[in-house]
């Protein structure tokens, strides 16, 4: 069973930076990202709807799921802008650096689960190489690129807050709602958060005649990725599956390197064995 869940895991953070990638690549991310919204809830509406007859929710069910919600919709928010202001190689490590580390912390405070100690070895490993990944807003360089790597730090850590928070609460929602439901209203919260901002936009014909293929082909992974995420979520503790997803930042640095040739360095490799060696650690040994 876990040998399958951290299949699902890897799958996930593969299409999931592929995903990103789409976005960063698009001519308006927040206009982008709502069209994709679009696709996603049709597509998954009749299996989540099929789902959803067939698996009563309670009341508290029903409030553990609109919190996830509107996490969901805050952390698309801030990703849309996030990619206006930086690289995909340089932003994505930098937000998905974040869950890592508060994830199990919080999946150990507050759900009782258990990490042992070679698991958090495991955690900072992946965490280091996350850090060493993304761009360092200190140290050597001048005076603009170190200004700008801490305008980015701000947004991302944000993001990884929300990531973190929307977790938990899917982690929880995953005893009252089948996956695909929960998957399915995030997509709607995704696409009513968005819908704020893009309503103001002139850009939505000409983003969706210039990036269609993708918008759609996002909107089928987009979700695809997170529902593989919470089948995982099912099948073993959140405090080992949510960092293990974390492997998406090497796919992503990877894509943002080879695709949208940003630039790289040894300390990318380097980063990029430690968040593999942790992600042993936390998913064989801890």
């Amino acid at each position: 069973m876990f040998v399958i869940a951290v299949l699902c895991i890897v799958v996930s953070g593969l299409l999931h930076a592929i995903w990103n990638l789409f976005t960063k690549k698009s001519d308006n991310p927040a206009v982008f990202l709502w069209a994709l919204q679009w696709v996603a809830i049709i597509f998954y509406l009749p299996w989540a709807l099929f789902a959803l007859a067939n698996h009563p929710v309670p009341f508290q069910g029903w409030l553990f799921l609109m919190g996830g919600v509107a996490a969901h919709g805050g952390y698309v928010l801030l990703l849309s802008r996030i990619y206006v202001v930086g690289d995909l190689s340089q932003v994505y490590p930098m937000m998905r650096g974040v869950s890592p580390l508060l994830v199990p912390l919080m999946g150990t405070l507050f759900l009782g689960e258990r990490l042992p100690l070679i698991g958090w070895i495991g955690v900072i490993g992946i965490v280091s190489g996350i850090i060493l990944i993304g761009p360092l807003p200190f140290g050597q360089g001048n005076y603009r690129r170190r200004r700008l790597a801490w305008q980015v730090a701000g947004p991302a850590f944000s993001v990884g807050l929300a990531i973190t928070t929307y977790t938990l609460l899917d982690k929880i929602t995953l005893h009252y709602v089948p996956p695909v439901t929960l998957n399915d209203a995030s997509n709607a919260g995704n696409f009513l958060a968005l819908s704020l901002v893009v309503m103001r936009s002139s850009g939505i014909k000409s983003e969706w005649h210039a990036h269609w293929k993708t918008i759609i082909l996002g909107g089928i992974i987009s979700p695809g990725s997170y529902l593989l995420f919470l089948v995982a979520l099912q099948m073993a503790p959140v405090a080992q599956v949510a960092p293990m997803r974390e492997i998406g930042t090497v796919f992503g640095t990877i894509l943002g390197i080879t695709v949208l040739k940003e630039t790289q360095g040894t300390r990318r490799i380097v980063a990029a064995g430690l968040i593999t060696g942790g992600m042993i650690l936390l998913g064989i040994l801890g």
